[in-house]
Parts: structure tokens; sequence; C-alpha cells
């Protein structure tokens, strides 16, 4: 016996799908486009000093950095409530205004707390600054997340 899902249930699935796969898609192009700008504050190539460098700080501070951006990717498509091109395009500014956030974020810590991305990215083993500015990711990318919700 074959089950057709034809009707209301076959297009709210289908909906359901391609909403999905257009959240995914865009969520992953934020991820993408968050990882650049974290690349761009590092000297050098980050996908080299994180893969064959093997550098834990600059590590920390991209997975930071990236859950952070997945937070406001989720409260955003959490608020759309189900419509998906308000949600789609609100779920995309509002990510970049969370990578922008974070970026100034990081650019403050540099300045006035004397916390440089750079300077972390160098050293070998785990520092603390990474540490502290990677919490600092974390609560920019939660209190954006919830400024969304």
């Amino acid at each position: 016996m074959t089950v057709a899902l034809a009707g209301p249930l076959g297009e709210a699935l289908g909906r359901g799908a391609l909403a999905i796969l257009a959240y995914a898609a865009l969520g992953v192009l934020l991820l993408v486009t968050g990882f650049y700008v974290i690349d761009m504050a590092t000297p050098g190539r980050l996908s080299k000093i994180i893969k064959t460098d093997r550098n834990p700080n600059a590590a920390l501070l991209t997975a930071s950095g990236l859950a952070a951006v997945g937070l406001i990717v989720a409260s955003s498509i959490w608020s759309s409530g189900g419509a998906l091109q308000e949600g789609l395009l609100s779920t995309l500014v509002f990510g970049l205004v969370g990578i922008v956030v974070q970026t100034v974020g990081t650019l403050l810590f540099d300045r006035v707390v004397g916390i440089s991305v750079r300077e972390l990215v160098s050293e070998e083993k785990l520092q603390p600054g990474a540490v502290l500015l990677s919490v600092t990711h974390l609560a920019i990318g939660l209190i954006t997340a919830v400024a969304v919700i």
C-alpha cells in the first residue's frame, strides 16, 4: 500500500522542506561571511592558522564567533513566525548586523582593553585573552539573538 502525499499535508511538507533549505542556505552563507570577517581581523590566512598551524587561539575565536552568528540566525528564524520571505530577509539583516556588532566589539577590546586578535593568534598556546574574547563573542551573539526575539 502506498500513501500519496497529496493535498494539504503534501503542500505543507513541501513548503516546510523548502523553507528549511532556504534558511539552511542563508545560515551557511552568513557563517561563511562571518568566517571571512574574522579572517580579515587576523594576520595570515585563518584556515591555514587553524588547520596547519593548529593555533588554539584562532580556533577558539573563530568557533565562538560562528556560534554567535548561529545564535542570531536561529533566533531570527524563530521570530519569523512562519513568514518565509520576511523571515529570510530579517535573518539576513540581523545576521549581518550581528557580524558587524561582533567586529566592533573585537575592535573595542583591542583599543580599549588592549586584547588584540592579531597578537592572540600569533601565540602558540591558548591564551586567557582568547578565552575572554570568545566569551564576549558568545555574549554579543546572545544579546543580539534575544534582541531579535
